[in-house]
C-alpha cells in the first residue's frame, strides 16, 4: 500500500472497519436485522463500492457516476462476507496507490460540476471515504450486537 499523507487516512479507515469486522463469520453474510437493509455481506461491499465511487467521480472530468440504481444492483448481489472484504481491501489499496502519486496541486483541483461536491477540493474526497466508512462501521457494530458479538473497539488493539 502506499504512505502518504492522502492515502493514510483511508488505510486507517480500512483498519478502524476491519476492527469491528473482525467478530464475523463466514455464516453471518446474509443477516440483516430485517429485509431490504443490507446484509453483513451486502454493507461491506457498498463501503467498497463507495471508495471506488469517490475515487473516480472525484478525479474525473465527468463527475460522479450517479446510477444509484445499478450500484445497488452490484452491491446486492454480493452475497459473500470473505468476497466484500477482499474487494474492500482491493478499494483501498487501489485508492492509496492513486493518492500516493497526488501533488498538492493535483488535491487542491476542484471536483467536477454536478450535484456531488461540485467545486469542492479532490481532497475532500478522503474526509467523505472516512465518514462514509464510519457510518457504516457503526451500522455493523449494530448488527454484531444484535448477533451477539461484541464488536472490538475500532481505534486500538
Amino acid at each position: 500500500m502506499a504512505d502518504n499523507a492522502y492515502a493514510v487516512p483511508v488505510m486507517q479507515a480500512l483498519q478502524f472497519f476491519s476492527r469491528t469486522c473482525s467478530v464475523f463469520k463466514e455464516e453471518d453474510s446474509g443477516f440483516t436485522p430485517t429485509p431490504p437493509q443490507f446484509t453483513v455481506a451486502q454493507h461491506v461491499a457498498h463501503v467498497a463500492q463507495t471508495i471506488d465511487w469517490f475515487m473516480e467521480g472525484g478525479f474525473r472530468d465527468e463527475g460522479f457516476d450517479l446510477d444509484f440504481a445499478a450500484h445497488q444492483v452490484a452491491v446486492r448481489q454480493c452475497t459473500s462476507l470473505q468476497d466484500a472484504l477482499a474487494w474492500l481491501v482491493r478499494a483501498v489499496d487501489g485508492s492509496a496507490a492513486v493518492l500516493a502519486d497526488k501533488t498538492a496541486e493535483q488535491m487542491m483541483a476542484p471536483i467536477a460540476q454536478g450535484p456531488i461536491m461540485a467545486g469542492e477540493p479532490r481532497a475532500a474526497i478522503i474526509a467523505a471515504i472516512a465518514e462514509h466508512t464510519a457510518h457504516h462501521r457503526g451500522a455493523l457494530s449494530v448488527y454484531a450486537r444484535l448477533l451477539g458479538y461484541e464488536p472490538p473497539m475500532p481505534y486500538m488493539d
